[in-house]
């Protein structure tokens, strides 16, 4: 297997720690992340004056010449699939793809194939450079199999690197439309009294709460004010359906992106979304506050009725400002059609 050979020298006042030293003065150009460095450490691919160290914590001197190997990247254990995608931008960093319902994100054991990262793999063929040290693509952020819209994947490590930064940061815009029951107001006394949501101007519900796996079921998450991740959603309503109004049009926005947040946080608010089976969204509604094809439709609706419509990031290389829009699939569209008729 070829390799590639990183020599730099070590910086006035180093880290305590090896693998931060080397995070530090590594050449950005080579594009490796500490957690990449602290497993290339381990596997004895370091060189401290010529000598193998491979304790991640161990002290370095200014002055240090350090050697890295770096392999290339190996082939993936994923196998590609021909999987038809819609592609909103692509270029030799980043892919940005426009993912159907139903469609998982990753493989996982209960699905080993058929996923957006088959589909990828396929798609990139012999252009995946690698990260990780594997050519597989870089997930930096997911959506629910059963919700539709936008999704950033990175080519590179260093695509990688930035997006996940930004990620983490909370910087990259996120906006999501949903379908939920009920009307967020902040005139409605009843919000008043659910712990961890108020109101901004322009009638905006923001929900603050923690978020941790559920204590007795492992696919859901759970609302939490001590422990767990920290979580905030906000709201705005697009549009009412019904008299009196029983479902709304909402657009989220993800200040945090924790897992099923925005499914979660509405359900919290008493705003469960239309279709979802896992947080109480399948609620049945009053004959005469809707037409019966309108009840007919949302009845029907089989899945979380959420749609990632907007998603804007810095590219990671370049550093030009990128924001894109995906229309409504044509499910959520005819549910809206239905509702505006009725």
């Amino acid at each position: 297997m070829s390799s590639n050979r990183i020599s730099f020298v070590i910086g006035a006042a180093p880290p305590a720690r090896l693998d931060k030293a080397i995070a530090r003065d590594v050449p950005e150009a080579a594009t490796l992340s500490r957690t990449r460095l602290a497993r290339l450490i381990e596997d004895g691919a370091v060189q401290v004056d010529r000598t193998v160290v491979t304790n991640p914590k161990a002290r370095v001197a200014e002055g240090a010449v350090i050697e890295v190997t770096v392999a290339e990247a190996q082939d993936s254990h994923l196998e590609p699939e021909d999987i038809p995608l819609v592609v909103v931008h692509e270029d030799a960093d980043l892919i940005v793809i426009d993912k159907p319902a139903g469609m998982v994100v990753h493989p996982a054991p209960g699905t080993p194939s058929g996923t957006l990262v088959n589909a990828l793999m396929f798609h990139f063929g012999d252009a995946l450079s690698g990260v990780g040290g594997m050519k597989r693509p870089g997930i930096v952020h997911r959506i629910d199999k059963d919700t539709s819209g936008l999704l950033v994947v990175a080519k590179t490590d260093a695509a990688h690197q930035g997006l996940a930064a930004q990620f983490a940061a909370h910087t990259a815009e996120r906006a999501y439309r949903a379908l939920v029951y009920g009307v967020p107001d902040a005139g409605d006394p009843r919000l008043r009294g659910v712990r961890g949501t108020s109101f901004e101007p322009g009638n905006v519900l923001k929900i603050t709460t923690q978020l941790a796996r559920h204590k007795t079921d492992r696919q859901r998450q759970a609302v939490l004010f001590e422990g767990g991740r920290h979580a905030v959603t906000r709201a705005r309503v697009l549009a009412s359906y019904g008299t009196p109004p029983v479902l709304a049009q909402v657009e989220c926005r993800l200040e945090t992106g924790r897992t099923h947040q925005i499914r979660v946080h509405m359900a919290h608010a008493g705003h469960g979304l239309v279709g979802d089976p896992v947080y109480g969204g399948r609620r049945k509604l009053a004959r005469g506050c809707l037409s019966d094809a309108a009840l007919t439709a949302v009845a029907g609706f089989r899945r979380q009725a959420l749609h990632a419509a907007v998603l804007g990031f810095d590219h990671p290389v370049s550093g030009e400002k990128l924001r894109f829009e995906a229309a409504l699939p044509d499910d959520f569209q005819q549910l809206l059609a239905a509702l505006d008729q009725g």
